[in-house]
C-alpha cells in the first residue's frame, strides 16, 4: 500500500506452557479490532500473535510428560495458532520462538548489547519463582504457609545463585524517564504508566539476561553454557517479525510503528526493559504499549487450583463468535479489570444485539421489502430536521471512533455507536413509516431511506468488532465488498435509491438459555 501510513500492533506471545484462556482471547480479539478497524481506514496494516516456547516451565513440563520440550512446543503452540483461527483473527504472522529466524534476531541483538558495552558478565543471585520466571527482592515477598515465602502472585520461590549476563538497566534509568515524558502517550492507560514511572524512579538494578541451569533456550553467542533468558528471548520476537536483523522493506515500514497490547501483568517487561533494550542496541522503542486488566469470574479470581478458568472455545459454541467478540470489548473499559458473567452476557446479548440492532435492522429492512418494492428507497430532496439530526449523528461516528481506537477505548466507541442505535429506534417510533405508508406514502420512502444509511453507517463501523455480523448488515442494505471501506462512509458512499436489495433475514437472535430437564 504505497503511500499509505503504517501500523503494527501485536499481542504478546503467549506461553506454550498454559491453556487458552480468555485472557489471550481478549488480547487476540481487541488486537484483531485494531487492525481491521486500520486497513478500514486505509493504513498499511501488520498484525503479530505467536507464541513463546522456551524456558525453564517447559523443560520441566516436557519431561514430566516425557517428551522432548520441542515437541510440547509444537502441541501446545498449535493450540494457540487454532485459537486465532477460532477468534477469526486477521493476523498477517504467527511467531514462534524455537524458528530460526528468531534465533537469528536474538542473536543479532545479544551481538549489538555486547559490542555496545550493554551485556557484562557476573553472577546472580536471589529469589526465583520458576513459575514467574522472575526474581523477586527480599521486599517483594509476602508470607505463605508454614511460614515458607512466597512471590507477590503467590508462586513458590527458591534462592539461586548462578553465573549470569547482565544488561546494564541501571545506566538507563533517566534516559527511561525522559523517554516518557516526551512520549506522554507511550505507555497507557493512564493509571498504568504512573505505576512504570514510580518503579523506574524507584531505582533501577542491572537485569539478569541468562541462565545456566537449563538448556532449553537459545545459547549465549560465544558461551553455550548460558543460554538467553526471556527479556532478550520472548521480547526480540516483535523484530524478528518485521524481518530483524536483515533490515529490509518490512522493517523500515513498520519499526518503530508498533503497538503492543498485554495483560498489567507484564507490563513492565514491555513498558521498561523493552524500551531500555531497544535504546541500548541503538533502535528506537515502541510507538505505545497498552496493558489491558484481567478478568474474574462470576466474582472469583481465576485460577487452576479453584477450577474456574473459562475457556473462550467453549463461549463461542455456546454464544456465538460475534456475541463473545462484541461481548468482551462492551462489557469493561479496556485496561480495567471485569467480571465475567453468564447474566452479563446474555443481557448484552439480548438487550444490545438482538433488541436494540437486531430489532431496528429487521424492522426497517422489511418495511423496505414490503413497502419499497424490496429496493433502497428513494429520498425526497428535502430532509426534515429529524432526518439530518440522525444522518449527522451517523456521519459523525467515524470521528467519534477513530479516536476511540486510538486510546484502545472500545467501550467508548462501542456506546457512541449504541446511542446511535437507540436514537434511530426512537425516530422509527416517532416517525412511524408504517403510518406514512397510507397518509404519504413519498414521506415513508425518506424515513425508510434515513434508516438504512444509519444501518449502514453503524454496521460498517461494527465491522472490526463483529466482521461476519456486520457484513451480513451490509449484505442487507445493498453495499457491495469495495464499499465497505472508511472512505466510502457517509455522504461519499450514501446508498443508491432502486438499488435491489436481499430478502431480510435476521442476523442478532435473542439467545434462550436452554431448559434444564
Amino acid at each position: 500500500m504505497t503511500g499509505a501510513k503504517a501500523f503494527y500492533v501485536t499481542t504478546p506471545i503467549y506461553y506454550v506452557n498454559d491453556k487458552p484462556h480468555i485472557g489471550h482471547a481478549y488480547t487476540t480479539v481487541a488486537c484483531d479490532v485494531l487492525a481491521r478497524f486500520k486497513r478500514l481506514d486505509g493504513f498499511d496494516v501488520r498484525f503479530l500473535t505467536g507464541t513463546d516456547e522456551h524456558g525453564q516451565k517447559v523443560e520441566k513440563s516436557a519431561e514430566a510428560a516425557g517428551i522432548t520440550p520441542q515437541a510440547l512446543a509444537d502441541l501446545n503452540s498449535a493450540n494457540f495458532r487454532d485459537l486465532a483461527a477460532r477468534l477469526g483473527a486477521s493476523n498477517d504472522d504467527f511467531i514462534r520462538t524455537t524458528e530460526p529466524r528468531h534465533h537469528a534476531a536474538c542473536e543479532a541483538l545479544w551481538t549489538t548489547l555486547v559490542e555496545r558495552g550493554e551485556i557484562t558478565l557476573g553472577h546472580y543471585e536471589g529469589w526465583y519463582a520458576v513459575r514467574d520466571e522472575a526474581f523477586y527482592g527480599e521486599d517483594e515477598l509476602v508470607a505463605g504457609p508454614n511460614g515458607s515465602r512466597l512471590a507477590p502472585t503467590g508462586a513458590p520461590v527458591e534462592w539461586v545463585k548462578e553465573p549470569s549476563y547482565f544488561f546494564r538497566l541501571s545506566a538507563w534509568q533517566q534516559r527511561l524517564l525522559d523517554w516518557y515524558e516526551a512520549n506522554p502517550d507511550a505507555v497507557a492507560p493512564a493509571s498504568r504508566r504512573n505505576e512504570v514511572i514510580s518503579f523506574v524512579k524507584g531505582g533501577l538494578q542491572d537485569l539478569s539476561v541468562s541462565r545456566t541451569s537449563f538448556k532449553w533456550g537459545i545459547p549465549v553467542p560465544g558461551d553455550e553454557k548460558h543460554i538467553m533468558y526471556v527479556w532478550i528471548d520472548a521480547l526480540t520476537n516483535y523484530m524478528t517479525a518485521v524481518g530483524y536483523p536483515a533490515g529490509g522493506a518490512l522493517f523500515e515500514r513498520f519499526w518503530p510503528v508498533v503497538h503492543h497490547v498485554v495483560g498489567k501483568d507484564i507490563l513492565r517487561f514491555h513498558a521498561v526493559y523493552w524500551p531500555a533494550l531497544l535504546m541500548a542496541a541503538g533502535l528506537e522503542p515502541p510507538r505505545r504499549v497498552f496493558a489491558h486488566g484481567w478478568w474474574t469470574n462470576e466474582g472469583q479470581k481465576i485460577s487452576k487450583s479453584l477450577g474456574n478458568v473459562i475457556d473462550p472455545l467453549a463461549l463461542i459454541d455456546t454464544y456465538g463468535l460475534d456475541p463473545f467478540r462484541f461481548f468482551v470489548l462492551r462489557e469493561v473499559p479496556f485496561g480495567n479489570d471485569g467480571d465475567f458473567s453468564h447474566k452479563a452476557m446474555i443481557g448484552r446479548i439480548n438487550s444490545e444485539l438482538a433488541n436494540d440492532l437486531g430489532n431496528l435492522a429487521q424492522r426497517v429492512l422489511s418495511m423496505i421489502a414490503k413497502n419499497c418494492g424490496g429496493v433502497v428507497p428513494t429520498p425526497q430532496p428535502d430532509f426534515t430536521d429529524d432526518d439530518h439530526a440522525l444522518l449527522g449523528a451517523a456521519d459523525a461516528l467515524l470521528a467519534t471512533l477513530r479516536d476511540a481506537i486510538d486510546r484502545q477505548a472500545f467501550h467508548e466507541g462501542l456506546e457512541a455507536i449504541w446511542v446511535v442505535i437507540r436514537a434511530a429506534n426512537v425516530y422509527v417510533d416517532r416517525q412511524a413509516p408504517w403510518t406514512l405508508r397510507k397518509t404519504d406514502p413519498a414521506r415513508m420512502q425518506t424515513v425508510l431511506y434515513v434508516l438504512a444509511e444509519t444501518i449502514r453507517a453503524v454496521a460498517t463501523l461494527l465491522q472490526p468488532f463483529m466482521p461476519t455480523s456486520a457484513g451480513r448488515l451490509l449484505d442487507q442494505v445493498g453495499v457491495a465488498e469495495q464499499g465497505r471501506g472508511f472512505d466510502r462512509f457517509g455522504p461519499t458512499g450514501r446508498l443508491t435509491a432502486g438499488t435491489p436489495l436481499p430478502a431480510p433475514q435476521g442476523v442478532f437472535p435473542r439467545f434462550v438459555e436452554p431448559e434444564t430437564p
